[in-house]
């Protein structure tokens, strides 16, 4: 970062911001000095309490109701934040969903729903905000994708394909919009400690010291990590950076010789 508030005077749209990573990131980018607008699906208290903590940091923020993965609450959203007149600096794709089904066991309803949430939503939210973008003279999307898009799991077949779509989508957009002054990049998140997370572990029964042996740093990352890439790719300090996934992981696990 080239200051201590490089944002100041942006506005960013994070989707799925309500809790989680995306309650991370909006406080991340709210202490650099952006605006923010707070997109959730559910738990509307816990929305309500990040825009609150927003405000509380001397920033504006605006909370929005929409599923991503509904075209037509995704196009109502962007009508209400152009209404709003604030512009658009930055999207954040963080929006997700996520379930284990075999391939076998996966149905159609299934399916559609984690490509629609995971994939469909990020591209049309990217198209709607390219020309409020454009306006301000440029700006930067940043999706979220997963280890999963890149290595696949077993049992995600639906999750995987999906974010596997949103790396792709991410590389085309960035050599399309890069004449738009529109700069685009992905994270692939590895084994993240968000809330969601640990109460996901905590009633499978799993111990993530356990889950983390293969990682070479030797733990889960936390969201505050995932945000620190994400406001890196939204600032000047990425200015030439454009088209890329990066994985925030902890390290690659490799197959070899046993070191210890």
């Amino acid at each position: 970062m080239f200051s201590d508030r490089p944002f100041v005077g942006k506005t960013v749209l994070i989707t799925g911001s309500g809790r989680g990573i995306g309650r991370a990131l909006a406080l991340h980018f709210a202490r650099l000095g952006a605006d923010v607008l707070v997109n959730f699906l559910r738990h509307r208290s816990s929305a309500q309490a990040t825009v609150d903590e927003i405000i509380s940091l001397g920033q504006r923020a605006w909370l929005y109701k929409a599923n991503i993965g509904d075209l037509d609450a995704l196009n109502q959203m962007f009508d209400q934040i152009e209404a709003l007149g604030t512009g658009l600096d930055f999207l954040v794709c963080n929006a997700a969903s996520g379930y284990n089904r075999s391939v076998l066991e996966q149905k159609p309803k299934g399916w559609d729903w984690s490509m629609n949430i995971n994939a469909r939503g990020a591209f049309f939210a990217a198209k709607r905000a390219v020309p409020i973008m454009e306006k301000r003279g440029g700006g930067a999307i940043v999706n979220i994708s997963s280890n999963a898009g890149t290595t696949g799991v077993k049992g995600g077949a639906h999750y995987s394909s999906a974010k596997a779509a949103l790396q792709m989508f991410t590389t085309v957009t960035a050599a399309e919009w890069g004449r738009y002054g529109i700069r685009a990049n992905c994270v692939a998140a590895g084994m993240i400690a968000s809330p969601r997370s640990v109460e996901a572990w905590n009633a499978a029964g799993l111990d993530p010291s356990t889950m983390a042996r293969t990682i070479p740093l030797g733990r889960p990352g936390t969201p505050d990590e995932i945000a620190n890439m994400i406001v890196f790719f939204a600032s000047d300090a990425a200015s030439y950076i454009t088209g890329q996934t990066v994985a925030v992981n902890g390290g690659p696990s490799l197959g070899g010789i046993a070191l210890d």
